[in-house]
């Protein structure tokens, strides 16, 4: 490579870094594979959530009666202020 086509790429790398650095919009929620092979949801709160594929599905499959739940204990539950 020539000189001038390894600055291009320094350019275009430090573009996709910046890029990257950049925090996704308030309330976006992202998902990344982890480095143990998990899903992360991140943009949940603080710290994302990591489960393993079959964990997500376990869960994934009970979406009904989670929803249920969360409406029987509305009272109970508390809201987060965005």
């Amino acid at each position: 490579m020539s000189e001038q086509d390894l600055l291009a790429e320094i350019e275009r790398l430090k573009a996709e870094n910046a890029n990257l650095k950049k925090p996704a919009g308030r309330g976006t929620i992202t998902f990344k594979v982890s480095d143990k092979g998990g899903v992360s949801v991140y943009g949940l709160g603080r710290f994302p959530v990591t489960l393993y594929k079959e964990q997500w599905e376990k869960l994934l499959s009970q979406v009904n009666e989670l929803k249920e739940f969360i409406e029987d204990n509305d009272s109970q539950l508390k809201k987060k202020d965005a």
